[in-house]
């Protein structure tokens, strides 16, 4: 995963608990940044990380997600004392995904498209990390040259908030998937199950997960990533727990 450092704060993006910003970095891209200052905390970033990357090896499209290094000089002259503030606290590392110029909110109901397989490895996906916010209120979906993308995971994985509540929970069915805006394309869903098992394994959830800077994760850095490590490879053995429950669901719907 590569390193920037963040050159100029752009622009805030006032929405969630991150307090996300547009974010120039001395490579010229711009980033769109979660904080580490913001209410969200590191399980956010965390989240964000583990969740993305986990999307990215299933074979979806997540914009290119990137650790945004904030030197304590920027933003010291902002006159937003909200955003001084916030750049103040979150010194050190941050999460940025690339920023897609020209993208657009994906709504069906105005003619965007997506692929039975697309939007069933999507609803497998979200069951798999657990990520309650796909939503119509609040889908995540970006239309970029046409195809779709998926952002903002830092909901994902909330289990973390709670580690003594963790046992049980890699087998939960994740009933929260009613809500997923995808579900009525989602016919394909057992198919999905055999590609995600294809392509996610323990090796795989290994690397990912060690791409977690360690300060994310505390002083037992290496116990917290084979705590998740566990969950995770528990949760792909019992996938078609979580599939039956996205499948019925959808039946629900029609």
């Amino acid at each position: 995963m590569r390193s920037v450092l963040a050159t100029r704060y752009v622009l805030p993006l006032r929405e969630g608990g991150s307090l996300p910003a547009i974010v120039e970095a001395d490579d010229l891209g711009m980033y769109v940044t979660k904080f580490r200052g913001a209410g969200q905390g590191l399980f956010a970033l965390t989240a964000e990380i583990i969740a993305g990357e986990i999307g990215r090896a299933l074979g979806l499209k997540v914009p290119e997600i990137v650790l945004v290094e904030v030197d304590p000089v920027l933003g010291r002259s902002d006159p937003d004392a909200e955003i001084r503030h916030l750049l103040k606290a979150s010194v050190g590392t941050n999460v940025g995904l690339d920023y897609l110029p020209g993208s657009t909110d994906f709504v069906a109901a105005a003619g965007d498209k997506v692929s039975a397989q697309t939007a069933s490895l999507a609803v497998w996906f979200d069951s798999f990390v657990q990520n309650v916010d796909r939503t119509p209120r609040n889908p995540n979906l970006l239309m970029w040259h046409r195809e779709l993308y998926l952002i903002d995971h830092g909901a994902a994985m909330y289990f973390h908030h709670h580690w003594e509540t963790m046992p049980g929970k890699a087998r939960s069915p994740f009933p929260q998937i009613d809500q997923h805006v995808l579900l009525p394309f989602a016919s394909e869903i057992v198919e999905a199950g055999v590609v995600a098992r294809e392509r996610l394994n323990e090796s795989v959830l290994r690397d990912i997960l060690a791409l977690v800077p360690d300060d994310f994760l505390g002083s037992d850095a290496e116990g917290i990533r084979e705590a998740y490590l566990r969950f995770f490879v528990e949760r792909l053995e019992h996938a078609d727990i979580f599939e039956q429950e996205a499948i019925r669901a959808r039946e629900r719907q029609l």
